[in-house]
């Protein structure tokens, strides 16, 4: 596809009631910075239905335009309603780079933009650069199950398109709306959306788990033990105020639902307090906490690797160090 510009265009996924979701600005704090490296203008492009919210979320955080798709179609989201539609954009604009969030919806969307363009996408990115030399994106992601991570980049075919973990970037604090606002009229006719949804179920126990917007979190791993174990970490996250998570060696063993997952095949989380309590700390699982504004780590093993990335370490048995320290916060707490 011919690239028409420098600007560097950011996903803004919404809901059904037109609000923004969180990643789409999230994705606005790297794409600031990719944008400038770039040389080009950041843009927020918004497809949904009564966008008004999103739009104003998006010029408050930073983006310099807003591009807009609002229609019925776009409500919920299609496959082929959204295709169609950013492939209409990419076109006409012709931008030479794309972040999309690696929701479930932009799981889908993107390897069916990346087919309809022509182009290339690097999938469940955790960091992002520009390489100063071609002025590619530097895609990293992890590979081999998170035994190490992948350097990608897509030097002949443009746009660049990648999707990104939510909760790897923090939203960039909001200022002024002064985007310059693009309402597209574009529609895509009902008999070229082959799928209809027919009806939402929600997991339950993946509802109330939000760990990606939690400011803390408490994890257990494999030295919980067992299902009981993790009796000790919700204490200790009640008294916080914060939520509960594990590592992928604890869901595995069934001590604990997927929904609380934090790592490479759970979610990706950057609170402002994480305590991992028994948890060696893989690359796996570190891919997807090591972003946390504060790292408290509760392991026997000195040599842990949790140890590596912690800015507070406690060597010993957690199902002494854990009830001591939740008895010190209540007690802190009056």
């Amino acid at each position: 596809m011919e690239t028409k510009s420098k600007d560097l265009w950011v996903f803004l996924e919404t809901n059904e009631d037109g609000t923004a979701q969180n990643i789409g600005i999230e994705l606005l704090n790297p794409g600031r910075r990719l944008a400038d490296k770039q040389g080009g203008k950041l843009v927020s492009v918004v497809v949904g239905f009564h966008t008004d919210a999103s739009v104003k979320e998006a010029s408050a955080h930073g983006a310099d335009r807003v591009i807009v798709v609002d229609g019925a179609e776009f409500q919920r989201y299609t496959t082929d309603a959204y295709v169609t539609a950013l492939a209409h954009l990419i076109e006409k604009y012709g931008p030479t780079s794309m972040l999309i969030g690696a929701t479930p919806n932009g799981r889908d969307l993107g390897p069916r933009l990346s087919s309809r363009l022509g182009t290339g996408l690097t999938a469940d990115c955790t960091a992002l650069d520009i390489d100063d030399e071609t002025g590619n994106i530097v895609w990293t992601r992890p590979a081999f199950g998170g035994n190490l991570m992948a350097v990608i980049m897509c030097p002949d075919h443009r746009p660049q398109l990648g999707t990104v973990r939510p909760g790897v970037f923090k939203k960039p604090e909001p200022g002024e709306a002064k985007a310059e606002v693009v309402k597209e009229d574009f529609h895509v006719p009902a008999d070229q959306i082959r799928t209809k949804v027919l009806k939402t179920i929600r997991e339950a126990a993946g509802e109330l788990v939000d760990l990606e917007g939690a400011d803390i979190i408490v994890s257990g791993g494999r030295g919980v033990g067992g299902p009981d174990g993790f009796k000790v970490v919700q204490d200790l996250a009640d008294a916080l105020g914060g939520t509960v998570g594990a590592s992928r060696a604890a869901v595995d063993e069934g001590w604990i639902s997927h929904s609380h997952q934090v790592g490479q095949t759970g979610k990706t989380v950057a609170p402002k307090l994480y305590i991992a309590c028994g948890i060696s700390g893989a690359i796996q699982h570190l891919a997807g906490m090591s972003s946390s504004d504060v790292i408290v780590a509760i392991n026997k093993d000195f040599d842990a690797p949790i140890f590596g990335v912690a800015d507070y370490g406690f060597v010993g048995n957690l199902f002494e160090l854990v009830p001591a320290l939740t008895a010190e916060i209540k007690k802190a707490k009056g």
